[in-house]
């Protein structure tokens, strides 16, 4: 089931903070990560969980390591020197990407729900909403990395955990609101509850499974899961009653 668009007859005005935050993705991915092509700067901008926990850069070589399943060994390339505290790779990392899949998806889940939560709470206030989701989402990725012994020094990014802040507000605030969705090859309407919860319980699924030790396939899923609890916990603090309309 993937979300294609979402009804706005409502909006009351225009969605300029999801935009620039669209905006400022797609420019980080595509100048400074270099569609990426650019492993250096990923590397050194990321968040690490023993960064985080320590207070300390870790630099460490380029490494080669080979697949389990295929036995093609390939290089990964070591962590870089951060020009700035490390601190502030917590909100850095939301503005980047692992590739054209993974910003595609999430600009797109940005895009559709984004905008009804920001007229609904105010510009300023959906910025700050959006940064302290992705902060939370990022420490709760390094919490649980060091929770259940998993590699401390395996950097994370992306924007998911704030876009999934984004996604447990909207649930809150729009449960039955439509939701247009591409599910196997018919597009249809459900209720809002039904798009985000069927995504949420996803998240869970898998998130269960790398915290039992199994393979999350290279995803945070702690991250999206803190997230989505902060947004659909916090949303009420930043909400504006006076702009509430139809759910």
């Amino acid at each position: 089931m993937i979300p294609i668009g979402d009804d706005n007859s409502d909006r009351r005005s225009r969605p300029v903070v999801t935009w620039a935050i669209i905006a400022l993705n797609v420019l980080v991915f595509a100048l400074f990560q270099g569609c990426g092509s650019n492993d250096r700067f990923t590397y050194a901008m990321s968040t690490v969980p023993r960064e985080i926990l320590t207070g300390k850069d870790l630099v460490t070589p380029d490494r080669t390591v080979a697949d389990p399943a295929t036995g093609q060994r390939f290089l990964v390339p070591g962590l870089g020197v951060t020009p700035i505290t490390v601190y502030l790779t917590l909100i850095v990392s939301i503005f980047m990407h692992g590739g054209f899949a993974h910003i595609a998806g999430n600009m797109l889940y940005l895009f559709i729900f984004g905008d009804n939560v920001e007229d609904r709470i105010g510009r300023l206030r959906f910025l700050l909403f959006y940064l302290v989701c992705g902060v939370v989402a990022s420490l709760a990725h390094v919490f649980v990395t060091k929770w259940t012994g998993q590699d401390i020094t395996v950097p994370t990014l992306g924007a998911s955990g704030a876009i999934s802040g984004v996604l447990g507000a909207y649930l809150l605030l729009f449960p039955k609101r439509r939701v247009r969705v591409l599910l196997f090859r018919f597009i249809t309407q459900v209720p809002a509850w039904v798009a985000v919860g069927v995504w949420f319980v996803f998240q869970i699924i898998n998130g269960l499974g790398y915290m039992g030790g199994g393979s999350g396939g290279g995803v945070a899923y702690a991250a999206h899961v803190g997230g989505f609890a902060a947004g659909l916990a916090t949303i009420k603090l930043w909400d504006r009653p006076s702009r509430a309309a139809r759910p």
